[in-house]
């Protein structure tokens, strides 16, 4: 009987093993997080933190996502990317709107929590990212996972930031700046996810024509 790792099949389900262990430990912490975030956006009126909340929403939702098509074909995942895609587009537009809102009705949201809450998130995302980190080019599905990953990095950062200036000023523009970044941040990932998705998605295809063929 032929060694199993000799065709590939040990090292493969070896792989999925590891990024559905990842996954489900990543999913954990996004799913606490996003309650956590979106209690302390609310008590805090800052748009910055509701903001970071929608994230943490998004992110576990992908990382659910992300687990159930982990046997999938390489199709399979490329068709999840671009749902993935769709939520962080979804993302950034809802919190294009919360801009508009704060705008139109200005408020100075509470810093220390802004602060706290963002230093927690990026522990919380650290964690998440260090984890996600050896399996960043493993495959469509998990690269765009990581690239979520990343963007919470830079969300958190640019969270304290703003309590920074929100404490320091005592006015809520900053809180409001931060928003309309993540807003850019967002849709600049939605476009990446979705335009490597669909190259995916048209690479697959095309080998399974040419197969049929």
């Amino acid at each position: 009987m032929a060694d199993c790792c000799e065709d590939k099949s040990c090292a493969l389900e070896a792989l999925r093993a590891r990024q559905s262990v990842t996954l489900k430990a990543v999913l954990a912490i996004n799913a606490v997080m996003f309650g956590v975030v979106l209690a302390a956006g609310i008590r805090a009126d800052s748009t910055a933190l509701l903001s970071d909340s929608l994230d943490n929403l998004g992110d576990a939702l992908t990382y659910g996502l992300s687990l159930y098509v982990i046997h999938g074909t390489a199709q399979a995942k490329a068709r999840v990317a671009l749902f993935k895609g769709t939520l962080i587009l979804a993302a950034g537009v809802l919190v294009c709107a919360q801009v508009v809102h704060r705008l139109l009705a200005p408020v100075v949201p509470a810093a220390e929590t802004m602060g706290a809450i963002g230093a927690l998130a990026l522990l919380a995302n650290g964690v998440c990212f260090a984890l996600l980190w050896r399996h960043r080019t493993e495959d469509i599905n998990m690269s765009s996972v990581w690239e979520c990953s990343r963007n919470d990095i830079a969300s958190n950062l640019s969270v304290i930031a703003a309590a920074m200036a929100v404490w320091l000023t005592g006015t809520g523009w900053a809180d409001v700046a931060v928003g309309g970044a993540l807003a850019l941040v967002f849709l600049r990932s939605a476009w990446r996810v979705l335009h490597g998705a669909w190259l995916e998605l048209r690479t697959t295809q095309g080998v399974i024509v040419r197969g049929v063929r």
